[in-house]
């Protein structure tokens, strides 16, 4: 895997224009930019300067609907930094070619990025710090209520709603996708163990907010989706299982920021 910092430049004046800034207020064009980074052998091939208009088939291996695995995909998240120019971390199973995605949209980088090498090993047992931005939804059943408490309407049930916009159910939505809340019988039988413990004392810190898209480039209000921010400590279990996750990433709606797992090596480890 590959891990990319790609610094963006959201400018300081503004009366000055600030094409970066207004990019990230529109996490469709962010990932449609991102995914030009992994172009198919036969776009690289034929359009070695990038003039041809974007094609979606040509990155089709990175498509939002592609399942990330060892081999294929990637899992992207804005990470904002107080006083400063926030930063998009990307996550790939292949190298990405940065020059070739932004070489007509410089403007957007504050600074080139350079792609790392990513082979983390892990321990059982292993404590590490974590970071996550997640979209926490829940499949409503006829007894499901709304975020507001009342009945839900008839047409949502079976399909994923957001959960009660509560710090609780925030928690606990992370807490049942670890181990040991974490069932095979209600994921299903395909469905492999995270690799990682979880509890609710050790998420340390949750920030609830929206992320907003939009397929139309002509000013057409968009889309919006809930969004919560999680830092805190997990527990390796199966180091195998959990590079899986950490490749796989966490819950719905990867192709819009969600879902890359960051983890760093806690303090009470050394």
């Amino acid at each position: 895997m590959y891990l990319s910092c790609l610094l963006i430049d959201v400018g300081t004046n503004p009366d000055r224009p600030r094409p970066g800034r207004l990019w990230l207020r529109n996490l469709y064009r962010v990932h449609q930019r991102l995914c030009m980074a992994f172009p198919s052998a036969d776009r690289k091939r034929d359009d070695p300067q990038f003039l041809q208009p974007h094609a979606p088939g040509d990155f089709a291996q990175h498509h939002v609907h592609t399942k990330r695995s060892s081999d294929c995909g990637f899992l992207f998240r804005i990470d904002p930094q107080p006083g400063a120019n926030p930063v998009i971390v990307v996550q790939s199973a292949d190298r990405p070619d940065w020059e070739y995605a932004f070489h007509n949209a410089r403007h957007f980088l504050a600074a080139p990025p350079e792609p790392t090498p990513y082979n983390p090993q892990f321990l059982t047992g292993q404590v590490l710090k974590f970071r996550l931005l997640a979209n926490p939804v829940r499949r409503a059943s006829p007894r499901s209520s709304g975020t507001n408490g009342q009945p839900l309407d008839p047409k949502w049930v079976g399909k994923h709603i957001p959960v009660p916009h509560t710090g609780q159910a925030y928690r606990d939505w992370l807490v049942h996708r670890a181990e040991p809340l974490w069932s095979s019988v209600k994921r299903g039988p395909h469905e492999k163990p995270p690799g990682f413990s979880l509890s609710a004392d050790s998420i340390s810190s949750l920030v609830p907010g929206y992320v907003y898209f939009s397929k139309k480039s002509d000013g057409t209000p968009g889309y919006r989706l809930r969004s919560v921010r999680y830092e805190g400590e997990l527990h390796v279990t199966d180091p195998n299982a959990f590079l899986a996750t950490l490749r796989a990433g966490i819950g719905p709606a990867k192709g819009l920021g969600f879902g890359l797992l960051s983890v760093a090596p806690a303090l009470s480890n050394s």
